[in-house]
């Protein structure tokens, strides 16, 4: 299908957003909140479930891996069958509402294993809902705006985020001395305030979207579902013959992995350090408000200077803070500084690998495609805690562990280097 039949005249790229844009966008205000309460508070409170000699690392560990593995099984075969018309709303809305309740059902009176059975469960709706809302990008602007749409995306993701959280933060600490709850009910409480906020933001979305990129109509549904195997066979063949493609989806896999194990490792390995945790959770939100301006400043300056450039740029700025992280992290002030450094380029580097993706793969079976990008994203957050761990375990030093992360992000740069830039003449 033509995007300009359809869509219509596009705004320039600098111009400023349109109603349908922003209504994509806040869907990642509603979600992020129950992405920085899943870092923040919930393995404190599945801690607490647990007995005295019990593990949280590892139970947390299995849950974040099983939920992860069930995604990337998943998404390539639904996201085929979501490129047929009208099946992408449907699906979005399944796993959404799946996480919603989830998120509210952690609320209820359980013990250590139930509870993480159904936060498994949560955050499978959360990660399905993003792989589907993710390849409505390209229903919701032009390929000149995407860098941009994408990248306020993840902004105000990280800010509006924040909102829910030092609510819930707040009635945690000072609920059982103004309502006279114990600390537990607080935090059951902060798991519905997260759902509700989630929800509230997801409405714009579900009142303004429309597919306009599709592999069949709905009078062909049958058909087209019948033919998924089929199709995501083909998918997997042009995938191969395509160089630019899987060359970046390889770089895509090593750099995201460096950047999903900085995310997942830093607060351990602040605490290792001997930092104090209160500081731990403030330089949290410090990275959340750093990153808000920086992801937006990112998609400008890919419109400037290019959208691989922008994101190869970031990949040599994760080199600089692991190699900080490794050398001079070593009070809570370094970690300050970490926390800013790391919110200037994360959501940038976010924000850009799914607009660029979206740029270079065939439209009509974009969910396909995104079920593959998923799959490297969701696996990628295996290969580098895994690498890190190792390392401080054979070394019995964590700096070191930390200093491995470089070498994924070397590969990945590596890979980005000898790729052709398909967008340029896209």
């Amino acid at each position: 299908m033509s995007e300009n039949t359809v869509i219509g005249v596009q705004p320039l790229a600098s111009a400023k957003l349109t109603a349908r844009e922003k209504k994509w966008i806040v869907y990642d205000v509603g979600n992020s909140a129950f992405v920085l309460l899943s870092t923040a508070v919930i393995p404190i409170y599945a801690k607490s479930l647990m007995p005295a000699d019990g593990n949280i690392v590892s139970a947390w560990g299995y849950a974040q891996t099983i939920a992860s593995l069930v995604i990337a099984l998943l998404m390539p075969l639904l996201g085929s069958i979501a490129d047929v018309q009208g099946m992408k709303i449907k699906f979005f809305l399944g796993f959404f509402g799946t996480g919603v309740v989830m998120c509210c059902a952690m609320a209820l009176p359980l013990t250590w294993l139930p509870f993480l059975v159904v936060y498994v469960l949560a955050t499978i709706g959360l990660n399905g809902s993003l792989t589907f809302y993710d390849s409505m990008l390209i229903d919701t602007t032009s390929n000149e705006r995407m860098d941009k749409v994408s990248s306020h995306g993840y902004g105000w993701g990280y800010v509006g985020s924040t909102v829910p959280f030092i609510v819930c933060i707040a009635l945690i600490f000072g609920g059982p001395a103004l309502f006279g709850w114990s600390t537990v009910a607080c935090t059951r409480a902060s798991f519905v305030i997260t759902a509700l906020w989630w929800v509230a933001f997801t409405i714009p979305l579900l009142t303004s979207y429309r597919q306009v990129h599709y592999r069949a109509t709905r009078d062909h549904t049958r058909e087209a579902v019948r033919g998924t195997f089929t199709e995501l066979a083909g998918t997997l063949r042009k995938l191969v013959k395509n160089k630019p493609l899987w060359m970046f989806m390889i770089a895509f896999f090593f750099y995201i992995d460096a950047v999903n194990t900085v995310i997942s490792m830093s607060t351990s390995y602040g605490t290792q350090l001997g930092i104090d945790s209160t500081q731990l959770v403030v330089a949290l939100l410090v990275t959340q408000f750093v990153a808000f301006p920086c992801a937006i400043l990112y998609g400008r300056l890919a419109g400037r200077f290019g959208c691989k450039p922008m994101i190869m740029a970031a990949v040599i700025a994760y080199m600089g803070i692991v190699f900080f992280a490794t050398f001079f992290l070593k009070s809570a002030l370094e970690f300050w500084v970490l926390a800013i450094l790391v919110g200037m380029f994360q959501g940038g580097i976010q924000a850009l690998s799914r607009s660029y993706y979206g740029k270079i793969i065939p439209k009509e079976h974009a969910n396909e495609y995104y079920g593959l990008y998923d799959i490297f994203g969701k696996t990628a957050s295996i290969l580098g805690t895994f690498l890190v761990a190792t390392t401080t375990s054979l070394t019995g030093n964590a700096s070191l562990g930390v200093l491995s992360i470089a070498i994924l992000l070397v590969v990945a740069l590596v890979f980005l280097t000898l790729q052709k830039d398909p967008a340029k003449t896209a």
